[in-house]
């Protein structure tokens, strides 16, 4: 099959990227296409994506449509599958009284929050919501935004600058590293969970530069595993750095009381910097959050352009926050059964011989499978056992990183969980002898 292996080898050099010191190319010329959507090479990766999965018969098991959601089972066609690639945690997106809230909230105010906050007004939702977040968090203030993605990016951006330097954890999200790219500050890449690393960088290079940001997430999304934040703590007070935690996988996840890092490590809130969340897992809303002391939060506030030229959260949005916000606060129990069920997960996984990564037990599993395509593949043999599991595949991992990702929710179910693990096994020893 000369057309199906040509097609896979440009499938595989995309994964590799482009190599160092190659001069880009020259611009087409007049009349080449230049306006044209399918010559631009994000259109043709796309192309060759699809071209190799066709040449495979191999569905693509990204964008499928949901019909329905009844707990942790969701509705694909006519089946119905467990659901291990959602990450409502603690299993309260479902509960009646966020559906109640919403539906009092926008019989009050309507759907819209109508305007930019600065110039159109805070909605009282918004400061229960805020005032909410910095006491559960044990912060000073607060900042709801509309993106989880956006917030990242408008903090770094409008905190540093030219003459400074970001040091950004290199398993951090996208949004972090789109951040410090609109910045104009000097950045750097760290070895994953490195702080001794960090440190060494710091005594030697600290001087250069006037202000100094760490970012690290709370919970990494793609691997399930924590950073040492005493450690970090101790260098960003040693080196009069800024420390924020990006924690939108670790609120709701991490602590006895679910209150993220800081609560995990046992280490107050107010030792680091700036916290960012979303509001998109725990709090089964959309949009993001700062939280830290009144000063800084009053800069971003006035000056974060994805908040201040952004509409304010939407009336629903900020109802459902706020009661997934108070439903935590009262129900810790949840954030128990979550821990529980992790645990199980990846006990079992372990018992399988399966290849759990940097896996520590906290919500986030991933399950090594070492091949994009393979991946894929166990992907879509899982899903036909009914537990819907995607696949993490390069560019967003190095393609021997290519994965299985589960996320655990508090309402899976004992059952659920040791099901999903034996199929996960089987399929992904399955297509460990598969030849493209």
């Amino acid at each position: 099959m000369p057309d199906t292996r040509d097609t896979l080898d440009r499938l595989r050099a995309l994964h590799v990227g482009t190599p160092r010191n190659v001069a880009a190319p020259k611009p087409a010329a007049a009349g080449s296409g230049r306006a044209d959507f399918t010559t631009h090479p994000g259109y043709r990766q796309v192309a060759v994506a699809q071209s190799a999965a066709r040449a495979l018969e191999l569905e693509n098991p990204f964008f499928r449509e949901t019909h329905a959601i009844e707990g942790t089972r969701v509705r694909i066609g006519e089946r119905w599958v467990e659901n291990f690639s959602g990450y409502d945690y603690l299993s309260i997106n479902g509960d009646p009284r966020l559906a109640a809230a919403v539906g009092a909230a926008v019989a009050e105010f309507g759907v819209s929050a109508r305007a930019s906050r600065l110039v159109g007004g805070d909605l009282s939702l918004h400061r229960r919501l805020e005032t909410g977040l910095a006491r559960f968090l044990g912060t000073e203030a607060a900042l709801a935004t509309v993106s989880g993605h956006a917030t990242n990016l408008a903090a770094i951006r409008t905190l540093t600058g030219p003459g400074d330097v970001v040091l950004v954890d290199s398993f951090a999200h996208n949004s972090v590293f789109e951040g410090l790219r609109a910045s104009g500050a000097d950045h750097v890449s760290l070895p994953h969970n490195d702080s001794a690393w960090l440190e060494d960088w710091l005594s030697r290079n600290r001087e250069r530069y006037d202000r100094v940001l760490i970012v690290v997430e709370g919970l990494y999304s793609m691997d399930g595993d924590i950073p040492d934040l005493a450690a970090l703590v101790r260098i960003k007070d040693r080196f009069e750095a800024w420390l924020m935690v990006d924690e939108a996988h670790s609120v709701g996840v991490l602590g006895a009381t679910g209150r993220g890092l800081c609560d995990e490590a046992g280490i107050a809130s107010g030792q680091v910097d700036l916290l960012m969340g979303t509001l998109s897992k725990t709090f089964c809303s959309c949009g993001g959050f700062l939280a830290g002391s009144e000063a800084a939060i009053e800069i971003l506030r006035h000056s974060a352009p994805g908040f201040v030229y952004s509409v304010g959260l939407s009336v629903p949005n900020t109802a459902a926050a706020l009661t997934a916000l108070e439903i935590l606060e009262a129900e810790p129990e949840r954030v128990a059964r979550l821990k529980a069920r992790s645990a199980r997960f990846l006990a079992a996984s372990e018992a399988e011989g399966l290849d759990c990564g940097l896996g520590q037990g906290f919500a986030v599993a991933p399950l090594i499978v070492g091949d994009s395509l393979k991946a894929t593949l166990a992907s879509n043999r899982v899903f036909e056992d009914g537990f819907q599991a995607f696949p993490i595949i390069a560019p967003a991992v190095p393609n021997q990183k290519a994965r299985l990702r589960f996320f655990i929710n508090a309402d899976h179910s004992e059952d659920a969980i040791d099901a999903a693990v034996a199929s996960a096994a089987a399929r992904i020893r399955e297509v460990g002898g598969a030849r493209f």
